[in-house]
């Protein structure tokens, strides 16, 4: 008799455990298509959060390596040693790093000061106390900039240009944007050509000035106010000065070479963390030494808004084995409880001459016809399920990461003695907090190759006792 008969008899003839290994193997079904699901969407929103913030890598000097390089001046006699031309970064080269095909967008700075001359006085609304000694303080802080507009005051609003032009890429080396208190205490509008003096380490380790040529490019006016006390020029707010990285080299009292100026650090926009590696490469083809300038990623807002959703992926991956583990342990032992009630029969059927595989196919037929229904329910429920609990479980990880971000803002940095006021300007992005489920062909032939699996070891396994017995050992044993 054909196996495919008698298998469809035997599930109309016995309704009840028909329907029990439905239920069954719709439950394993549903959980693991679920976690299909939820690992999916876990992906789609990983991929997207690539797309829309990228990762941040940095270039800047490894003091360190530079030390262990020998790029440091010995001392000599009673002096500290000095840092030498192998620790400049050079403006060219972090320009062809720019033009990697894995950056989508870079920038740098150089960070220094520019002593005040006769002609641009420093804005000191509050005079020093009395006997003060203010000579160490007494500077304009001047930071050298790519772009005025990726600068996070402008960016967030704090300051805004209200006259003139910002700092660009393609901006004069001369170029200097001055706060307005400085301008209108000076008696400065844009185009007027300025001197300040720039700070020069002499031979003996003493500091000298130089007077340095600028012109006005832009005036700005900052949102903060004068301060009612002292306080250092250098921290006034309206002593803040921008100039190009260019500028910022000249005020080292170091000479431009055709190559441009020196950077203290650069940063590169990355359209995917993982494009670390090659963005590496192309900066050691520009020519940067890597083990002196490292390059270093800070993905902290991608992982902020993965961070939740991922580990709840990682929750539906554990739970798919462990349902996928525990329904074929389960299933092998109720098939291998079937076959022990089912004894007579096949022995009888081993006995007419019917070959032992035939029975193992039959039971096989019977197990994966119940899966296949059961995969066919699970796909018509298991999308909404899967959205209640994937929101559920990312609402959880969401509450714990904004417990744990909360927890972690308010410790403070002991390596940061200014109490957070240099810390780095990086825009805060929320965890990504819902879920897009979408159930998909791939989804549905994953789960069925799954529950198809499970009922073949489910099935094979105590069926293999079949292969080694005979009908008189089958029908006298009732084993």
């Amino acid at each position: 008799m054909n196996l495919f008969k008698r298998a469809w008899w035997r599930l109309r003839g016995h309704l009840g455990k028909t329907v029990m290994l439905v239920g069954l193997f719709f439950v394993i079904c549903t959980l693991v298509l679920s976690g299909f699901l939820i690992q999916s969407a876990a992906a789609r929103a990983a991929e997207s959060a690539k797309r829309s913030v990228g990762a941040v890598a940095t270039m800047q000097l490894d003091l360190n390596a530079l030390i262990a390089s020998g790029g440091m001046k010995k001392p000599e006699g009673g002096q500290a040693g000095m840092i030498g031309a192998e620790a400049d970064l050079p403006r060219r080269l972090v320009d062809k790093v720019c033009e990697s095909s894995v950056v989508e967008k870079c920038n740098y700075t150089k960070d220094g000061g520019a002593a005040p001359t006769d002609q641009v006085k420093l804005h000191q609304p509050v005079p020093p106390p009395a006997g003060q000694d203010t000579g160490g303080v007494d500077f304009f802080k001047a930071d050298g900039i790519r772009d005025l507009n990726a600068v996070a005051a402008f960016r967030n609003g704090e300051s805004k240009l209200i006259s003139g032009s910002a700092i660009k890429p393609d901006s004069k080396s001369d170029m200097v944007v001055i706060e307005e208190r400085v301008a209108r205490d000076n008696h400065l509008k844009v185009g007027d050509k300025v001197k300040l003096n720039a700070n020069i380490q002499k031979p003996d380790g003493r500091l000298g000035t130089k007077e340095t040529d600028f012109t006005v490019g832009g005036i700005y006016r900052s949102s903060s106010a004068d301060p009612g006390s002292y306080v250092p020029p250098m921290a006034a707010p309206s002593n803040q000065i921008y100039v190009t990285p260019d500028g910022a080299t000249r005020l080292d009292g170091k000479e431009l070479k055709a190559g441009g100026g020196v950077v203290k650090e650069a940063t590169f926009t990355l359209r995917d963390p993982a494009d670390l590696g090659r963005l590496k490469k192309d900066a050691e083809a520009a020519g940067v030494d890597l083990k002196i300038f490292p390059l270093s990623v800070n993905d902290k807002q991608y992982q902020t808004l993965v961070g939740p959703i991922s580990k709840t992926a990682d929750f539906a991956s554990v739970t798919v084995w462990l349902v996928a583990v525990a329904g074929t342990v389960i299933l092998a032992l109720i098939i291998a409880s079937n076959m022990r009630e089912r004894r007579k029969e096949l022995g009888i059927l081993l006995s007419l001459g019917e070959k032992k595989p035939r029975l193992l196919g039959q039971h096989l037929v019977e197990v994966v016809a119940c899966a296949a229904l059961a995969v066919g329910f699970a796909a018509a429920g298991s999308q909404l399920l899967s959205q209640a609990i994937g929101d559920q479980l990312l609402a959880g990880e969401v509450s714990s990461a904004n417990e744990s971000a909360a927890n972690e803002a308010n410790k403070p940095d002991p390596s940061d003695p200014t109490g957070g006021a240099n810390k780095e300007d990086t825009p805060e992005v929320a965890p990504i907090d819902e879920m897009d489920i979408r159930l998909g062909a791939a989804d549905i032939t994953r789960v069925g190759l799954t529950g198809l699996g499970i009922a073949a070891l489910a099935t094979i396994v105590p069926g293999t006792r079949i292969l080694r017995l005979n009908p008189r050992d089958i029908l006298t044993k009732g084993e």
